[in-house]
């Protein structure tokens, strides 16, 4: 993780430079912000040492979910640059997306100047309690109220950023302390990050509960994404997979002992009923995803998190075992080895439960079949899968094409819209060079449309196919299940995004049939810099099955 920059500094130089210094020798190769009075001594200093790329976004918003996205995909800590005030409100929002996600990330923030600080003197960009605010948003938030506290701030705030549960941190630095001369030699090694060790008596009784299971299931969150050796290790041990939407690839979903992300529809929980244990790693168990806590998982339910708060927060378990996701998997591979007898119908019944659930989800698309299928022909197992909150990703795109590596999905764990085009700007400059490909919806992109302009300035290589409704599709589903039909507030005013794209230089090709869905998605796939495939929905037709939100119990799981 931490192999770029330098490692110490003489004095003499300012905060900013300090601040740049550190985030090189952190090896982050990418950082994205909005430049401003209130942090130009930190960008000055990032953009004369040229050693890592900045990229100038459209909004403050934009930065964070690209530096979030870009975390992801690339493993390294994202980075975000704003300025103060109204600039660090715009982040919060999604600052929420990357504590949700659990994304490790640095949020740093000018601050106005420390004489003015805190006394509501109305200066300019100024926030009250600003803050406060960003520790409700991040993991953690600090601010540098010295020259010689920067390099130390910095230091445990990446330390905390990094530590499981991992996610983001908010620095506050005033303009005249970045302004300002460090004091002595600055040392810029990071520090180290704690591993949660598993106890070794505790793994001991883990591995003897699971001993005599003969149908055992892993089911896999966010928290296990560093864990795929040892998943492996215990599939071929006999163990079957389900992941949440988070937890995808950590099994390559070609795997036949994977569910994939299908976990909650019909088939598949009338499978959990002939499982006879399930362990539970590195998952908030969601209620998107559990139709709302009331899916029947198997057991006995066994629960390993690394956050002692996570025992029994959604499910209540038979037995909870702290620590590392990787380090406990790979005991418990190391003492389950040659003792579990497998049920030899076990890995056909889980193929039958996938395939069952997976043609559930095809029937309910419609025509959109032939989308999702130009797209997964398209695509391959290598491309960088982006997605939005909109009516396909819901139904198919957060489960279907399969991914291979935990790396190479991104979505909106939070379900907020609007966030998938400056996400998928983020992945793409951290795929280096694997194709990436964002599937959105009309509505979410007109919340961030500016940074296609930033996509088009950095000659993004990204692949952008649109679903174009004119409208917020899922809440008129909604509204006609369960509001009489009555359609308020959802039509949409929807620019004509092939004249938008003109305007700034962007690749832009409508389907106003299904004709043309492989040679569009392919030719798009093979060129270079950022273009838009747009889905004309009114022409083509409605889904099979209205998608009227996350499914739960009472609706019989409908649309999911």
């Amino acid at each position: 993780m931490f192999q770029g920059g330098c490692r110490a500094m003489s004095k003499g130089v300012s905060v900013g430079t300090v601040v740049a210094s550190f985030l090189e020798a952190c090896d982050v190769r990418t950082a994205f912000g909005v430049i401003s009075i209130h942090n130009m001594p930190i960008l000055d200093a990032i953009g004369s040492r040229n050693r890592l790329r900045f990229v100038p976004t459209r909004g403050e918003a934009g930065a964070v979910n690209m530096a979030d996205a870009y975390a992801r995909v690339s493993g390294r800590l994202g980075v975000a640059i704003t300025s103060t005030g109204t600039a660090a409100g715009n982040a919060a929002g999604a600052l929420v997306e990357a504590q949700t996600a659990g994304t490790p990330l640095l949020h740093i923030t000018g601050q106005i100047d420390s004489p003015h600080l805190d006394r509501g003197k109305g200066f300019i960009h100024e926030a009250r309690d600003q803050l406060t605010m960003l520790k409700a948003v991040s993991k953690a938030a600090f601010r540098i109220s010295s020259a010689e506290a920067a390099c130390s701030t910095l230091r445990r705030a990446a330390k905390i950023a990094l530590t499981a549960p991992t996610g983001p941190v908010s620095i506050e630095i005033p303009i005249d302390i970045q302004g300002a001369l460090a004091v002595g030699s600055v040392d810029l090694v990071p520090d180290l990050v704690d591993i949660q060790e598993p106890a070794e008596g505790a793994l001991d009784r883990l591995a003897e509960e699971l001993g005599g299971a003969r149908r055992p299931l892993l089911w896999l969150g966010g928290g296990a994404r560093g864990a795929a050796a040892a998943v492996a290790r215990l599939v071929e041990i006999g163990f079957g997979v389900v992941t949440s939407t988070q937890g995808r690839g950590i099994l390559p979903e070609t795997d036949p002992m994977s569910l994939g992300a299908f976990t909650m529809h019909r088939p598949v929980e009338d499978f959990y009923q002939t499982c006879d244990a399930v362990l539970v790693v590195g998952s908030h168990l969601r209620s998107n995803e559990t139709l709302k806590y009331g899916l029947k998982l198997p057991r006995p339910l066994y629960q390993v998190d690394v956050e002692p708060g996570a025992k029994d927060r959604a499910y209540p378990c038979d037995a909870f075992l702290q620590g590392d996701a990787h380090l406990v998997l790979s005991g418990l591979a190391d003492r389950l080895e040659g003792r579990i007898n497998v049920d030899p119908g076990f890995a056909a019944d889980l193929s039958a439960a996938r395939g069952a659930a997976e043609n559930m989800v095809e029937a309910g698309l419609g025509p959109y079949v032939r989308i999702a299928d130009g797209i997964r022909a398209a695509a391959g197992h290598d491309t960088i899968w982006v997605r939005d909150v909109t009516i396909l990703n819901s139904s198919w795109g957060n489960r279907a094409p399969s991914l291979t590596d935990p790396r190479h999905g991104v979505h909106a764990v939070g379900g907020g819209i609007g966030q998938g085009l400056p996400m998928a700007i983020g992945a793409s400059l951290a795929a280096e060079g694997q194709p990436t490909l964002a599937l959105l919806g009309d509505g979410g992109l007109q919340l961030c449309l500016g940074e296609l302009a930033t996509a088009v300035q950095e000659q993004i290589d990204l692949v952008i196919v649109v679903m174009n409704s004119r409208g917020y599709g899922v809440i008129k589903n909604i509204q006609d299940a369960h509001f009489g039909g009555r359609h308020y507030y959802t039509d949409l005013l929807t620019p004509d995004f092939s004249q938008i794209c003109h305007a700034i230089g962007m690749k832009h090709d409508r389907l106003e049939s299904l004709e043309r869905v492989e040679e569009s998605l392919g030719g798009a796939l093979n060129s270079k810099g950022p273009r838009m495939v747009e889905i004309d929905m009114a022409a083509i037709g409605d889904f099979a099955q209205p998608f009227a939100g996350p499914a739960v119990r009472i609706a019989e799981r409908v649309g999911v």
